[in-house]
This record gives C-alpha cells, structure tokens and sequence, in this order.
C-alpha cells in the first residue's frame, strides 16, 4: 500500500480503502482458485497493483471513456485501473472461466460499478474502445489480429485510440512491423528494480468498421 500511495499521493479515501482490500480479497480467492504465484501473492502491490498502474503513468483515462481488457487474468490492469479512474467504463474478458470467478468475486467484494466482466475470447466481444490494455498475453502481430475492429472512431484522450500493452524485455522484433509504436520505459516513472525492464508499448489504431 505505501508504494500505491508512494505515486498516487492524491488518491480519496475511498480509493485508498479499495486498493488496501484488494490483497485481502487476492490473498482468500487465490486459495481456492490460484490465479497468482505464492511470490507475487506476496508482492501484489509491487507486482501486479502498481505495475498495472504503469498505464495511468502514460495515459489518464476520462470520464465516461471505454476501456477493453484482454486476457484479464486475475483482473489485471483492469481492476487497478479502475479503482483509479472510477467513472471511466471498464470491459474485463478471458476465456478461462475460474480466472473470471475470482475476478467477479474482486468486483463484487470492492463494489466495482464501473467493471463488465465477460468470459469469452477476445474475437466474441462486440463494440468498440478508446483503447485496449493488456498484459503480455501474446506477441504484439497476434495481439493486434485477435483485437482487430474493436477500436472506437473517434479519440477524446491525448494519445489517439488505440492499444496500451504491458510488455518485458526486447520488443525490437515483435514491434519491428509497428512503425507507428511507442515505447514508455516504467523505471522512468517508478523506482524499484522490478520495473527496471518493464514498458508500456502505445500502439495507435484507425478505426476499421
């Protein structure tokens, strides 16, 4: 918790007590479901909390926008991302069905009104986003195919509409066909080794009917 409040110094109280609930929440459904290693269990708020709000470093999402997670997992970036941005509409998918049950039980248990959850691959969702956020779930080619028609027309952020993707690592040959990509190296933002290698890759998409 001193870390999200480390970065996030001007939080509500409301939103410091759902961050704070969250690793009891984690702790009690990994138990019955494991959705996070034993270490990251440990370290949730380094790990996934904090590392999921590497996004909101890069881009501050507004009010009333749409925001689709893919292969959410466990609820990451979603959940952390909307506990920060409460009044920006949230889309959570996966295909793994016990990964989505912990992620509804998060939900519920942080009463997340601005969430959707839905258990289903990518390529079955309809509608469309100001962006898409994810973490590392495939190579960016694959990424950008399963997502394909999904991006809203018309871009009311600073950055244009488009993807928002956690990644590790050298990424010159997966972006090598993404001129248009940009990379944002998180040890810029945060301190702690752990970042060290961490980025958010910007991808902007046209809109494609």
């Amino acid at each position: 918790m001193e870390l999200i409040k480390k970065y996030f110094p001007d939080l509500s109280d409301d939103q410091y007590a759902k961050f704070e609930q969250l690793e009891a929440l984690y702790k009690d459904w990994n138990l019955k479901i494991n959705v996070v290693s034993r270490k990251d269990i440990d370290e949730i708020y380094l790990r996934h909390v904090l590392h999921s709000l590497g996004i909101a470093k890069i881009q501050k999402f507004k009010p009333g926008a749409e925001i689709l997670d893919v292969g959410t997992g466990g609820g990451f970036p979603g959940i952390p991302l909307a506990i920060l941005f409460p009044e920006t509409n949230f889309h959570l998918v996966d295909s793994i069905g016990k990964k989505m049950k912990v992620v509804n039980e998060v939900v519920e248990g942080l009463k997340l009104t601005n969430v959707k959850t839905t258990n289903a691959r990518v390529e079955e969702i309809s509608g469309t986003y100001d962006f898409i956020v994810s973490r590392a779930v495939a190579a960016m080619p694959t990424f950008v195919h399963w997502t394909k028609g999904k991006i809203a027309k018309k871009s009311q952020h600073e950055l244009k509409n488009g993807i928002l993707y956690l990644k590790g690592g050298d990424l010159t040959v997966e972006l090598r066909d993404y001129p248009k990509a940009e990379i944002y190296e998180l040890r810029d933002y945060f301190e702690e080794d752990f970042f060290n290698t961490k980025k958010v890759v910007y991808l902007p998409l046209k809109y494609k009917p």
